[in-house]
């Protein structure tokens, strides 16, 4: 029976990546939801088998400028307390984070580039483990508290808190695991004005270091999102 996967979308070039073929491939009908053109009030927060909320440019915080950021967390908060599989990169795993009653706020500094994370116990016993010792693409300015009742997964120097899960049913990572490097140019020009505000990297370096590490970091994530989607129905409750 085909599955139904609908992908939140903030900013067209931030898309599933690597992501989209796994999903095809394990029988999911996958569609986006553009948020500033498609009406997220429409989506029904259950429905859905799988719901996965993209990254993007803008921070949870933002709402009064951006007011679908609202509606998306009310969705996100229905969801999450139905234990619906549900799966945050970037943006939208603070999105989760705040939906789950955290406290999002700015990090330290900016984390953009590539940079290892490092795993617990719990991340390196599932299906992130398959980032461990790799490089992944990081993009972000704000962090989050750990929500209550979650586990975490993996963190970095500048955000202690990289990744979270809530039962085996929710995902949520801070950095990118569905890069490709497809289409990577039109992140260099989507985020120009934030490149140039970051002293630390620049385009020709972002565009070295994701030639050098995208192809693995694809396939890595590639067997992170196979793994975890197979235990969602096939794990212990």
């Amino acid at each position: 029976m085909t599955k139904t996967a609908i992908a939140i979308r903030h900013v067209y070039f931030e898309d599933l990546g690597a992501f989209d073929d796994v999903l095809r491939h394990c029988g999911y009908a996958v569609r986006y939801c553009d948020l500033g053109i498609d009406d997220i009030g429409g989506v029904d927060p259950l429905a859905t088998d799988l719901i996965v909320v993209l990254g993007g440019p803008i921070g949870v915080s933002d709402e009064p400028a951006y007011p679908f950021l609202r509606d998306e967390l009310r969705l996100l908060e229905r969801r999450l307390a139905a234990a619906r599989p549900t799966l945050g990169i970037c943006l939208g795993a603070q999105l989760m984070a705040r939906a789950l009653g955290a406290r999002v706020y700015p990090a330290p500094e900016k984390e953009i580039g590539w940079g290892e994370v490092q795993l617990t116990a719990a991340g390196r016993n599932g299906p992130l483990r398959h980032f461990v010792g790799a490089p992944v693409l990081h993009w972000h300015g704000d962090t989050f508290d750990l929500p209550e009742g979650t586990e975490l997964l993996a963190s970095t120097k500048i955000c202690p808190n990289q990744a979270f899960s809530f039962g085996r049913h929710v995902l949520a990572c801070q950095f990118h695991p569905e890069i490709s490097g497809r289409g990577f140019e039109r992140w260099l020009i989507g985020h120009a004005v934030e490149i140039a505000a970051a002293p630390a990297t620049s385009p020709a370096a972002l565009r070295r270091d994701t030639e050098h590490f995208a192809p693995q970091a694809a396939r890595r994530g590639e067997a992170c999102l196979s793994e975890w989607l197979a235990a969602l129905y096939n794990g212990p409750e």
